[in-house]
């Protein structure tokens, strides 16, 4: 995994995508308790944002620079190499 040190512009993307995520997903709760019509196609775009997020900050984790159009694309996906619990 990248360091601060070692790779500070792939450091601050990785923090980027986490940032954004931890923002999402603080909103999407916000939205879930204030919205009585909050509703599964809502949650549904609402959580694939936050997995985009995510997914892209467990890529770019390997990263020293920014991301391709057609890395951004695979990294935007759930990774193949990391198992739910």
């Amino acid at each position: 995994m990248i360091t601060k040190e070692d790779a500070p512009v792939g450091w601050t993307l990785l923090m980027s995508e986490l940032e954004d995520a931890k923002e999402h997903l603080s909103s999407l709760i916000e939205d879930m308790r204030q919205d009585p019509e909050y509703d599964d196609a809502n949650l549904r775009i609402d959580l694939g944002h936050v997995f985009s997020h995510l997914n892209r900050a467990w890529h770019r984790r390997d990263f020293h620079e920014d991301l391709s159009d057609m890395e951004w694309e695979k990294a935007s996906q759930f990774p193949a190499d990391i198992e739910p619990l």
